[in-house]
């Protein structure tokens, strides 16, 4: 889990579900690869996962923003975009 974004209203986590596992001394990478972002709302309390088309979805934000570094008002009305998904109460963070 990496922490991508941390502020005093949200925090995003890039979670990589299936990292690759030893078998008999050999890495081996999983036959499908999933991987998520946590998107947690402090104000509120509140976590939404996103994966499957959500996680690409928001991985393709992630690299607009790379690509054209945005100000922290911008990041977080994209994120709050997302809040409304926010449904799981967060009980350890």
């Amino acid at each position: 889990m990496n922490t991508l974004y941390d502020s005093e209203t949200f925090a995003v986590l890039h979670v990589l579900a299936n990292a690759e596992t030893a078998a008999e001394g050999v890495l081996v990478a999983p036959a499908l690869a999933r991987h998520g972002f946590e998107i947690v709302d402090k104000r509120r309390g509140k976590e939404v996962y996103l994966d499957g088309s959500w996680a690409e979805m928001f991985q393709l934000q992630i690299n607009a923003w790379q690509a054209n570094t945005p100000t922290q008002e911008e990041v977080e009305d994209t994120l709050e975009g997302y809040t409304g998904l926010a449904q799981q109460p967060v009980v350890v963070h």
